[in-house]
């Protein structure tokens, strides 16, 4: 207490004092060590719900990168590094864990949390004099190994924001105490504290690894969906104003890219005359012989400094007479099931009213040559038609169509697909939708259920297409920069029995 020569009653008033600060700590440590338990609790479940959610987003990344390519293929080549960099620095924590753990035994599957003050495993593995052991510099490693992997992974300046909380989370750096005396690192954090408070300290470390995993995954998916797709993913298809030509008759038609956007333009085309206004390949040629003739070229685009080539084909019959149907699709090369997908049927110079076609799903509409089709259960339907010439006789015909299901939608929070930011309040009343991207076709989707979750506490599952009660808490635990992210949306077509492909997640950035 006083330095200098005590009185034997002045040292008995001291150890007295002494005694009464044990009795009120150790009336404290009880409730202090369960809390510490408690809070380790909360950090495992939290760690365990975001691993799953880090994998449910990871593959809906990947699934973009196949389908999108280009900046998606990037982003995910980024987000795969962090995720090798999370997972290895996890399973070091928990191996870390169980040094802590180790002499402690389980009361039914639940830690002895007031019996876990001592810090004897730490104190004893990590630490020797003033210094560190070699399995305490290997900690320190681990750390520091990390780091230097998620540098390299977040090279792009786009991911800065994420990195600079890492090497701020993750500060080596010597720790000043009350007193100013700059402490080691791991001394300050782990030397003479109660193993609970250690342990609940190591799920920390592994709950910010994750978040920050978490983050990077949201960005990419966010940031890629903004960037143009690669070239390479348009299909040049021909479109020719009719597939049968009488001998003589001029060929006419158009080679467009399967996205039909005017905005895309190639360098150059061959086997064609290129439009510069409209960036449309246009064909002009003369029929020749009577039989099936082929026509074909390539287009050209410059992507990143590289001539990408893109070749095209396609046929064309000249016939003396109508033999064969025209059977196009309006609006795509496939049909689609869940919509009503309208077509043209015709036969070359046989009248509406002289041909007939037929297919399951297959009825017709109004105006020359209009039919829908509904498409049902299997992968291809086949369209027959029959055309009854002027002189009586028929002609036969028949085209195998694809049917494919509806695009996966994308997750829209307040009719923004994708990344949005903004106050808690406005995502508080803005609509969970889900949304169908340069799809075609007009459907009614409606969100029946999805699972809320702010970055770093439980992921809440709501049913409905609005934030609930238990949202709205966990907001407002948020702060300014985190990530609120809608997975798991479930989506169906209303009027419908067609069950969607799993909706993209959205995220939200909370300012």
């Amino acid at each position: 207490m006083a330095g200098g020569k005590l009185t034997p009653r002045q040292k008995m008033i001291n150890l007295m004092y002494l005694v009464f600060i044990a009795m009120l700590a150790m009336n404290m440590t009880k409730e202090v060590l369960t809390a510490f338990g408690l809070m380790n609790e909360k950090f495992e479940t939290a760690n365990t719900e975001a691993s799953s959610t880090n994998q449910a987003m990871m593959q809906a990344l990947d699934a973009k990168a196949i389908e999108a390519k280009g900046e998606f293929e990037k982003a995910a080549v980024t987000a795969h590094k962090v995720e090798a960099a999370t997972k290895k620095f996890d399973a070091f924590v928990a191996s870390a864990k169980t040094e802590v753990l180790v002499g402690v035994e389980a009361e039914e599957g639940k830690l002895p949390y007031e019996s876990m003050d001592k810090a004897d495993n730490l104190d004893n593995g990590w630490f020797v004099g003033e210094g560190y052991t070699d399995r305490g510099k290997k900690v320190m490693a681990a750390i520091e190994t990390y780091k230097a992997e998620m540098k390299t992974a977040l090279a792009d300046n786009k991911y800065a924001a994420i990195l600079k909380q890492v090497n701020k989370s993750f500060d080596l750096a010597d720790v000043p105490n009350k007193e100013n005396k700059k402490i080691p690192y791991l001394e300050y954090h782990f030397k003479g504290f109660p193993a609970i408070a250690s342990l609940a300290k190591l799920s920390m470390w592994q709950n910010d690894a994750k978040k920050y995993e978490s983050d990077v995954i949201a960005a990419a998916l966010g940031k890629a969906a903004v960037q143009a797709a690669s070239y390479s993913n348009y299909k040049a298809m021909v479109i020719l104003d009719k597939n049968a030509y009488f001998q003589g008759e001029k060929v006419t038609g158009t080679v467009v890219l399967g996205r039909y956007d005017e905005n895309t333009k190639p360098e150059g085309v061959t086997g064609a005359t290129l439009d510069p206004a409209t960036g449309q390949a246009k064909i002009n040629l003369t029929a020749g012989a009577v039989g099936e003739q082929k026509l074909g070229g390539e287009f050209r685009f410059i992507e990143d400094g590289k001539t990408i080539k893109l070749p095209y084909d396609g046929t064309y019959v000249v016939v003396p007479r109508p033999n064969s149907a025209t059977i196009s699709a309006d609006k795509m090369n496939v049909v689609y099931r869940g919509v009503v997908n309208p077509m043209t049927i015709s036969f070359a110079g046989v009248s509406d009213n002289n041909v007939t076609a037929s297919a399951p799903g297959l009825s017709k509409a109004s105006g020359n040559g209009k039919y829908n089709m509904s498409p049902g259960q299997g992968t291809e339907v086949t369209i027959s038609v029959t055309g009854k010439l002027p002189d009586g006789t028929s002609v036969n015909d028949k085209r195998a169509y694809r049917i494919k299901n509806i695009p996966a939608p994308q997750g829209a929070i307040g009719g923004t697909v994708g990344e949005t930011k903004g106050a808690k309040g406005r995502l508080a009343v803005s609509q969970i939708t889900a949304e169908l991207v340069d799809f075609d076709f007009d459907v009614n989707l409606k969100v029946t259920q999805f699972t809320f979750r702010v970055s770093g506490q439980p992921s809440v599952v709501v049913n409905g297409d609005r934030v609930n009660a238990q949202c709205a808490a966990a907001m407002a635990r948020a702060g300014r920069g985190d990530i609120v992210t809608i997975s798991e949306i479930k989506t169906k077509i209303e009027g419908s029995p067609i069950i969607l492909r799993q909706t993209a997640p959205a995220f939200y950035e909370i300012q």
